[in-house]
């Protein structure tokens, strides 16, 4: 749902740069997942939220400083998968995506999607594949089947956009 960027102010606030599609889930009171930049996951209720230009600025119970606040630079803002509702027809959360194994009608296993990038001109799949990063546009012209479930994305690229697009990484 977001990620924080830094602490904001002195009493414990943080600016975050928000992923969801539902401001509500940040309203007071609210529980979110926070998961740490080591990994460890707690629950925290939202005590203050409002959205500011570039995202928004949020204090959780229990962080009354700026010292405080320090701690949770890079941490990850969750809601379970359970408390999220299924994708209308045909859209996908970047979440479901990242994972799937990307497969092309002619060259066969591309590798896996790395990453969802949405940059203001579409959404690219970052694919991983054993030697290279391929950037996929996901877009319906090049998409024969999106299978979530089964974690598959069966693609039909045009030719030259693999020698073009894909770097050594």
């Amino acid at each position: 749902m977001g990620v924080v960027l830094r602490p904001h102010g002195l009493r414990g606030e943080v600016r975050i740069e928000i992923h969801s599609d539902l401001p509500e889930r940040f309203a007071p009171g609210s529980e979110l997942r926070l998961t740490m930049r080591g990994g460890v996951t707690r629950t925290v209720r939202v005590a203050s939220f409002r959205e500011v230009r570039g995202g928004g600025l949020i204090r959780f119970s229990g962080w009354r400083t700026r010292e405080s606040a320090v701690e949770l630079r890079g941490a990850r803002l969750e809601v379970l998968r359970s408390d999220v509702p299924a994708a209308p027809e045909g859209l996908y959360y970047h979440f479901d995506l990242v994972g799937c194994r990307c497969f092309d009608a002619e060259l066969g296993e591309l590798g896996e999607v790395e990453a969802v990038v949405e940059d203001g001109g579409g959404v690219l799949l970052e694919v991983r594949g054993p030697d290279r990063v391929l950037p996929v546009p996901f877009v319906e012209a090049f998409l024969d089947e999106v299978d979530i479930n089964g974690r598959e994305i069966r693609l039909r690229l045009p030719e030259g956009l693999i020698e073009t697009c894909a770097s050594k990484s």
